[in-house]
């Protein structure tokens, strides 16, 4: 009677685990993209440079936030002379609103204010990371930024965005790395460095090199 009684309460577990699995990922179609969805092009500074550096990033992971002033030093000193790319890699397993924070920045993209969303993701992230409803505040924010608010909502949910986010973490899969953000590519070698003299180093090397 004890291993018949033992037994249903592991399976009842075992759904249960199950069931917050499926919830938590329901909205991404398990990292697959749909159609012929492509990655991300999201660039700036010098785009037809050979040095391409490539940021994969979580609007709800606290590195990447902490990392964004020393980005915004790379980009001031290298904006002239290479190419800086984001993509997204939302960790959906630990953070409840990355895929969200992923949406509002494709789905303000769709409106020509993808980098404008990007900041105000990271610089408010303390407000909406653990939010029950971020869309409130990504509504805020579209509006901050002049944009349509119902078309904006429109292209938060709509698969093609969601496509997007997915064809991004494909695109990482084929890099054989870990799941981690950020994580750093220039000129296709993944890096490591947390300071502007760090980049610097590894960036001025390709470009000597380019």
């Amino acid at each position: 009677m004890d291993k018949r009684f033992w037994a249903i309460i592991g399976v009842i577990i075992a759904i249960f685990a199950g069931v917050l699995w499926i919830n938590g990922n329901k909205n991404d179609n398990n990292g697959q993209a749909s159609g012929n969805a492509q990655p991300t092009s999201h660039l700036k500074g010098n785009t037809t440079s050979a040095v391409k550096f490539v940021e994969y990033g979580d609007y709800q992971c606290p590195y990447c936030a902490q990392y964004q002033p020393v980005l915004s030093q790379v980009f001031q000193k290298y904006k002239d002379t290479v190419s800086f790319q984001f993509r997204n890699l939302p960790l959906t397993q630990i953070h409840q609103n990355g895929l969200a924070g992923a949406r509002a920045a494709e789905a303000a993209d769709l409106q020509g204010k993808f980098w404008e969303m990007h900041d105000l993701l990271y610089q408010n992230q303390n407000s909406w990371a653990q939010s029950s409803n971020p869309l409130s505040m990504f509504d805020a924010y579209a509006q901050q930024l002049g944009l349509n608010a119902s078309q904006f909502d429109k292209d938060f949910a709509s698969s093609k965005v969601n496509d997007r986010i997915n064809a991004d973490k494909a695109e990482f899969n084929k890099t054989g790395q870990q799941l981690s953000t950020p994580t750093f590519f220039l000129n296709g070698k993944k890096i490591t460095a947390t300071t502007l003299d760090e980049f610097s180093k590894l960036i001025d090397e390709a470009l000597k090199n380019k």
